[in-house]
């Protein structure tokens, strides 16, 4: 497995996702390239993968493979490239919303509670808002917000308050300064989990994820050819209920609607009722994937 990142539910995904040979598929969040470098093994040679990724730092990691392109976006923009790279259609999508290894071992990316480093957290390293920017210029109620809706915390708001008062004295800039900031409310026993929590809240504000995630998943629908397949991994409640709802609805509230006739007008089917989960055996080796939920839908004909 690649250093930079470990593909998740690698076999999975890939086996659910390729049927034919010859198609022209999308890794829309290509990280480390584990999982397109496995589509590619699966493709003959007139196959075609176009590949994105926002982190500059991914084409690193790209194959040289003819059959392959790589673009440096938002996955949000699937629709806008399928138009010119696969007019008739992708035969399926796929994508890991995880961060990748990589992001979160480098320190000075800041996406880890595990070093002393500037708080930035950009996907996209040329993007102007950094997490100091969230935790500095937001103010009280939308610092809760995204505490209490991204984060699940249920003492958002006092975490606002400490925040608050320790900028007051100076501007937050590393992730020891926000640590110092938090002693009073981090809990004795479960500090590691309400890191967590509260980094992947501020994580997803600063790259706007939920939105990014709701754009993709319209404008995927639309670049996928009928019959063609999308597979998604999560790894929090938040991204899988958008997902599921998405494939159940084709709407992020899960509202089925209906014509006139009474039939559904999902344009996606499920493949499996509940969502596929990693082995122990592959939690054991990556434990970065115990959190992970494969689902698979199907573009309607």
């Amino acid at each position: 497995m690649s250093e930079y990142h470990n593909p998740v539910l690698l076999d999975e995904s890939i086996s659910a996702l390729v049927e034919s040979p010859d198609g022209t598929y999308a890794d829309a969040t290509f990280g480390g390239g584990g999982h397109s470098r496995e589509l590619l093994s699966r493709l003959s040679p007139k196959g075609r993968l176009i590949a994105f990724d926002r982190d500059s730092d991914a084409a690193s990691q790209a194959p040289d493979d003819p059959r392959l392109r790589l673009i440096h976006n938002n996955f949000r923009f699937i629709h806008n490239y399928s138009l010119l790279y696969a007019p008739e259609g992708f035969d399926g999508i796929l994508a890991d919303l995880g961060v990748s290894s990589h992001q979160f071992d480098t320190a000075e990316r800041g996406f880890s509670f595990r070093y002393d480093a500037p708080l930035d957290m950009r996907m996209n390293i040329q993007a102007k808002q950094t997490a100091a920017d969230v935790l500095n210029n937001y103010g009280q109620q939308e610092l809760e917000r995204i505490f209490r809706l991204y984060g699940e915390l249920e003492n958002a708001s006092k975490v606002t308050k400490l925040i608050l008062q320790a900028r007051e004295k100076k501007p937050l800039e590393t992730t020891g300064e926000l640590y110092e900031a938090l002693k009073p409310v981090l809990p004795a026993f479960a500090e590691h989990k309400f890191l967590a929590k509260l980094y992947q809240a501020i994580r997803i504000e600063v790259n706007q994820e939920m939105r990014s995630l709701e754009k993709f998943l319209q404008g995927a629908v639309k670049a996928l050819k009928p019959g063609g397949k999308i597979a998604i991994i999560t790894y929090h409640s938040l991204e899988d209920r958008m997902v599921k709802n998405f494939f159940k609805a084709g709407n992020i509230s899960g509202e089925v609607e209906k014509d006139s006739f009474g039939r559904q007008l999902a344009p996606l089917r499920a493949v499996n009722r509940k969502p596929l989960l990693p082995s122990e055996e592959e939690i054991s080796q990556n434990t970065r994937a115990r959190s992970a939920k494969l689902r698979v839908a199907v573009k309607e004909a």
